[in-house]
């Protein structure tokens, strides 16, 4: 059957009395109105509410904020597409968004089915498509700086924070909290698996927006899970799961290169029949595995095997969603990437293993992590349970194979008092940690806030009084008293950076909104300092010489050097320069011992690096606020420009073609501080070329979500 467009049954006189914090009979009676209709076409859709998607919907109907915390499957999706139809009945918009940028276009696609693509637009800071509709799908940090920018006027009446865990994330958090902080006349619906205690936080919001903040936590699992600790090797395990059909299955791990290796070393099994390789070599039909890594992701597609990871290029992840959607990959090797509401149904989730790298050290997974990852087994409608497998370290499986092997034999058992040691970087884990993981409560969310340049100069330029705004912001956020001194105190010196280099300016008298200080006019419209550093590139390129020759690469490499390092593509680097100094040294005939040391001193190009550093040395002297932050000069774009690769030959040439999703965000980072930090009296027509060639190259590259967005509106029925 097909679902019905929720479109198609808006009311006909919808009121706009029920966004209102009162309990109005006007307001009850559009609340009425609105649930009738949802109802209706629930019922018509085959969808039977749940009861506490009965009441979520209920209380934000009736204007109520609503944190619901249920489970993994049990229909939050559903809520949320309540309060849009609720907000698209009055002509008033609401913003969904979510941490990531394939969850933003899977929710994006979900709302144009139900409510057509003239209502729908969708917003990731790497594409826009029909920006100002009734109803927004957009990442985090792009309605956080959108508040930040008009605070109480953001045209925005219900807010949608999916994923809402992440308000506790070290780097990312700040996004999630402002606008909680600076919409008051909003309304919120807060959704995650795995929220812990949100009394406190609860509390904040009816005092922020006047509206009662209700909590919806009470619900069961639709799809039971049991859980099983497994001390088999993982190839068994998985042939086990495939005997069963326990399938799909998620098979976790915690890098990409590891998810791609299983991939490849699960092509020997026999995943699917000759029937069911029909079915997938039909559904993939003319896709076009156009990139180095294509060859071997049309492999594994072929074989039943999905690889799902954040060094994919998008259009490749969605791939992989499509077709686990339709059935036809029985196994999905992937990062905990998945774990963040992608819908790609899952039957069972295999863990390779209860520990992860999370950037300090190597640490247990936490309950929050652990039970959001678990949280995707068990399909709604097709399972009557969910299987949650977790394999035990690789060196404890080996070591009691081994004792098994040796039992009875005294000569064996006495070569066994050497095991078999843990790999490196592995952090301890057993059956215990599995059932502490299992049953424990996720822990309670923190506060994470931070002050940035984008910050300050996002707040100060509004209309009103930026300075007024700003100081509101540092004193009156959820932060603890101490580490709030610590963010006035940076900034401050933020803001005196800004002055010092004329980004900002003090008006001589303020304007008639109240405003004191403005971004600099000179400056083009959209002028972002979206990295911590981005300061130190704009002085850096006003001492450069627009004139020179090599004026372009210069500006390349200034801006590069304050961008985050593409890890992968830099050692890539580093090995070829290797390589090609070792041949080069074995001609020569250098003695072994002179070859190694000249070798450990190569690293990746590092252009304009004499000038960069330096320059960098003086400008912390001036900025305190730097702190630990430092400089760090390398070639990619450059290298890429320089040498007139395409995106393919590049990602030939340095072995890429497992971080090919990498470097297309890194180059997409490249075009955004190009447009967007760069001043424009520091673009010169070489360096303009070059940014409308890096635009064309992205485009070509990976065009799928504006596609398929084309696609939808091209079907939509016309207005009469």
């Amino acid at each position: 059957m097909v679902t019905p467009a929720l479109g198609t049954f808006l009311p006909a006189a919808a009121t706009g009395g029920i966004n209102s914090a009162s309990n109005s009979s006007a307001g009850t009676a559009a609340a009425d109105e609105l649930l009738d209709a949802f109802i209706e076409w629930s019922l018509v859709a085959g969808l039977e509410l749940y009861p506490h998607q009965e009441e979520a919907i209920l209380r934000l109907l009736a204007g109520e904020n609503v944190v619901l915390a249920t489970p993994t499957g049990s229909g939050k999706s559903l809520v949320a597409l309540a309060g849009a139809f609720a907000m698209l009945a009055q002509q008033r918009r609401a913003v969904y968004t979510a941490p990531i940028k394939a969850l933003v276009s899977e929710k994006f696609f979900e709302l144009t089915a139900a409510f057509g693509p003239a209502d729908v637009g969708m917003v990731t800071g790497d594409a826009s498509v029909n920006g100002d509709a009734h109803v927004i799908a957009c990442t985090a940090e792009i309605l956080a700086q959108r508040t930040l920018r008009s605070g109480a006027d953001t045209p925005v009446d219900l807010v949608v924070m999916d994923e809402f865990h992440y308000y506790g994330d070290r780097d990312r958090g700040w996004a999630w909290q402002v606008p909680l902080l600076q919409l008051p006349g909003a309304q919120f619906l807060l959704m995650s698996a795995t929220l812990g205690d949100t009394k406190a936080l609860q509390r904040d919001l009816t005092a922020r927006t006047g509206r009662p903040t209700a909590l919806v936590a009470s619900a069961e699992r639709p799809v039971p899970l049991d859980v099983e600790y497994r001390e088999t090797p993982l190839h068994v395990s998985i042939e086990e799961l495939l005997k069963s059909a326990r399938v799909p299955v998620y098979i976790v791990h915690f890098t990409q290169r590891d998810a791609t290796a299983r991939a490849q070393s699960l092509t020997s099994m026999r995943v699917l029949n000759d029937t069911e390789k029909a079915a997938v070599k039909e559904a993939v039909g003319g896709f076009r595995f156009d990139t180095p890594i294509g060859k071997d992701l049309r492999r594994f597609v072929l074989a039943g095997i999905g690889v799902h990871h954040a060094g994919m290029l998008p259009k490749y992840r969605l791939l992989v969603e499509k077709l686990a959607q339709q059935g036809l990959l029985k196994l999905v090797c992937g990062t905990d990437t998945l774990g963040v509401g992608v819908n790609v149904p899952i039957r069972t989730v295999l863990f390779t293993q209860l520990y992860k790298y999370d950037g300090r050290r190597s640490r247990v997974l936490s309950v929050r992590d652990f039970q959001q990852i678990a949280g995707r087994a068990g399909r709604r409608g097709f399972d009557t349970v969910g299987s949650v497998w977790v394999q035990a370290p690789q060196h404890a499986v080996e070591n009691k194979r081994a004792e098994m092997r040796a039992a009875g034999d005294p000569a064996k058992l006495r070569k066994l008092v050497r095991k078999k040691p843990p790999e490196r970087g592995y952090a301890h884990y057993d059956d215990k940690t599995l059932k502490r993981l299992w049953e424990g409560t996720p822990e309670t969310l923190e506060s994470s806030f931070d002050v940035s340049h984008a910050m300050m100069l996002n707040v100060l330029d509004r209309h009103t009084d930026g300075c007024a705004a700003m100081k509101a912001l540092l004193v009156d956020n959820h932060e603890p008293r101490q580490r709030q001194r610590r963010h006035i105190r940076k900034a401050i010196g933020v803001f005196r950076s800004l002055l010092d280099a004329q980004i900002v300016e003090v008006l001589d008298e303020p304007e008639p909104a109240g405003r004191r200080v403005r971004v600099n006019l000179d400056l083009q419209d959209d002028f972002r300092l979206n990295q911590p550093l981005g300061l130190f590139a704009v002085e850096a390129l006003g001492v450069l010489d627009r004139e020179a020759p090599d004026y372009w690469s210069q500006a390349l490499s200034v801006v590069e050097s304050v961008l985050e390092d593409p890890t992968a593509v830099l050692i890539a680097q580093r090995d070829a320069a290797r390589d090609e100094l070792m041949t080069q040294l074995k001609t020569e005939g250098v003695e072994y011992e002179e070859r190694m040391a000249r070798l450990a001193e190569v690293t990746w190009p590092k252009p304009e690096s004499e000038f960069i550093e330096p320059a960098f040395a003086v400008f912390a002297q001036h900025h305190p606020w730097v702190g630990q932050l430092r400089v760090s000069p390398k070639s990619v774009l450059r290298d890429m420009v320089e040498h007139a690769d395409t995106f393919n030959q590049y990602v030939s040439r340095y072995g890429l073609k497992r971080s090919e999703g990498l470097l297309l965000r890194y180059l997409t980072d490249c075009y955004k501080a190009l447009v967007q930090t760069v001043p424009a009296v520091a673009v010169n027509d070489r360096l303009a070329e070059v940014t409308k060639w890096l635009s064309e190259l992205l485009n070509k590259v990976d065009s799928s979500l504006l596609d398929e967005w084309e696609r939808l509106r091209a079907a939509a029925p016309q207005e009469p």
